[in-house]
């Protein structure tokens, strides 16, 4: 989420999700913090999104209840969002279509869409007319002169605001590290009409749903080796269906066919489309890796296609479900087969072009983790931008323009609020950093619960219970938790000091937790219930 603000008008680029990490255990989504918005709700005129993947307008269900503000898209951008938004049946946003090249008014502040090549259709950059010049906000791009829907980054577009004049660039950094340029997806398209052309048996590829050029070529390929289309998992049965509705799927009649349909088809005849690329536990492909799906199984001989890259944070899973695939006798393919996969994000070579077509007045890199903004911002510097025309900033970090024309100068901002909200079931923002805590303390060494009953004046009558989960097995060390409930009872033998239930509960805490650290080495949470009669 991008903020760009003027002394009387807010604009938000975006609204996306993180998805968690392994020491963020039950978290189902991260998204942004947005107290710094909500405090200037009267001057925020919009959101406006470059393009449909998740972190960029993922977290939009649980924001616009707080903002409540139209949401300005390209049409796949805002098919995709009405789908996401159709499981919140609650919110009625105002949605805006916006057009390539068509300036569109988002308060006082006037923005025109770019068209940018990615690795979902209709992306855009946003070039933002403000009061102190034009500001060309990238989003993720990438230089595809063959793309397969034609739509290529409109360099023309980019090199007539240079000429104009740029005050700012604000550019994606994700393949800032990256040597060279991008793979185009005509090379994917050929290389996976090889693939499946030669699969003896049934081809599987597995692709982010949303990647329609990809889905697009995995269709070519079959129809042209007389093979049938099957989705399976419900990302890419939704996301094939709403690209077929709305034409930017293109496919004979025929060419997808249902999974009850597709058992009855030579395993030679049928390509799955299965969404699960990163190895989630419950995906499509999961599943079929594990022998688990119940309609479809894989048999020796099947070729799997893994065409997408690893996200950081993923390589654990997705090896565990290579392995699954490999011990069922499948061939598996992935990005270390050329021309399998080509990221959406422009590498080094495409982003010194873009600085080229731009050329700004200033620089800020944007979207990557902090090596990425200083190897971009390196790059930038090579590429002829001074230095000290180049801020490097993290989140809640604002940069500011002041003055107009040669006497414009950028200075960084106060800091503002900013930072991650943890989404868990219903929850939203209930889960913080001491939940997670505890959540990691019982998935890496367990809990001891402790009940005592005790009377009005400190006397114990009942217990102490002790019950544990992730310690030790508790058939197989009765002893241990003999010695420890024994422990329990000595640091409770004076009724004096148990007359507060607070300090009982202290006293049962402390005294457990020496006893396992001492026996077992372990810290275990320790719950003491402290009850009275």
């Amino acid at each position: 989420m991008m903020v760009y603000e003027t002394e009387d008008d807010l604009v938000v680029i975006d609204c996306g999700v993180l998805f968690p990490s392994v020491d963020q255990p039950g978290i189902d989504y991260i998204i942004p913090d947005v107290t710094y918005l909500t405090a200037r709700r009267h001057k925020i005129r919009g959101i406006v999104l470059t393009h449909g993947h998740e972190d960029h307008l993922g977290a939009l269900p649980y924001v616009l209840p707080q903002l409540d503000v139209p949401v300005f898209g390209t049409r796949f951008t805002l098919a995709l969002l009405e789908s996401r938004l159709g499981e919140h049946k609650e919110l009625r946003p105002d949605l805006r279509l916006i057009q390539d090249h068509a300036p569109f008014k988002v308060g006082g502040l006037t923005v025109t869409a770019i068209p940018v090549a990615h690795s979902i259709p209709d992306a855009v950059a946003l070039a933002i007319d403000t009061p102190a010049g034009v500001i060309l906000h990238t989003g993720d791009f990438k230089v595809d002169d063959h793309p397969r829907d034609g739509r290529m980054t409109d360099k023309q577009a980019l090199s007539r605001l240079g000429d104009a004049g740029i005050v700012a660039l604000f550019s994606d950094s994700t393949n800032a590290g990256v040597p060279g340029h991008t793979t185009s997806e005509a090379v994917v398209a050929t290389t996976l009409a090889t693939l499946v052309a030669s699969a003896p048996h049934r081809v599987v590829v597995s692709a982010f749903s949303s990647n329609i050029h990809r889905l697009q070529s995995v269709v070519e390929a079959s129809e042209a080796a007389g093979r049938k289309v099957v989705a399976v998992g419900r990302s890419m049965q939704q996301n094939t269906q709403l690209a077929l509705e709305r034409g930017y799927l293109k496919a004979r009649f025929g060419a997808f066919v249902e999974l009850d349909q597709a058992q009855a088809l030579r395993r030679d005849r049928i390509t799955v489309l299965a969404s699960g690329t990163q190895g989630e536990p419950m995906s499509a492909l999961s599943r079929l890796a594990a022998g688990e799906h119940g309609q479809l199984q894989l048999e020796p001989g099947d070729r799997v296609i893994l065409s997408s890259r690893k996200i950081p944070g993923n390589e654990r899973a997705i090896g565990t479900l290579v392995n699954h695939l490999y011990r069922l006798g499948v061939e598996v393919l992935d990005d270390h087969t050329p021309g399998v996969h080509a990221s959406g994000h422009a590498c080094a070579d495409e982003q010194r072009e873009m600085l080229a077509l731009c050329r700004p007045r200033f620089f800020v890199p944007v979207h990557g983790e902090y090596r990425h903004l200083v190897r971009h911002a390196a790059l930038a510097r090579d590429s002829g931008v001074d230095a000290a025309r180049i801020c490097i900033v993290e989140d809640g970090q604002p940069v500011e323009l002041w003055g107009q024309g040669a006497d414009i100068r950028l200075v960084r901002g106060a800091a503002v609020q900013s930072g991650h909200v943890f989404v868990d079931g219903k929850g939203v923002g209930d889960v913080g950093e001491i939940v997670l805590r505890d959540r990691r303390v019982l998935a890496e060494t367990g809990m001891v619960l402790c009940v005592v009953i005790l009377r009005e004046d400190g006397t114990l009558v009942g217990g102490p219970d002790i019950v544990t989960r992730g310690v030790v097995h508790v058939d197989a060390n009765q002893e241990l938790l003999g010695r420890a409930t024994e422990a329990v009872r000595k640091v409770l033998g004076d009724p004096g000091d148990c007359r507060d239930a607070a300090n009982c509960a202290e006293k049962i805490r402390q005294t457990l937790r020496r006893f396992f650290r001492r026996e077992l080495d372990r810290r275990p949470l320790i719950l003491p219930v402290v009850m009275s009669m």
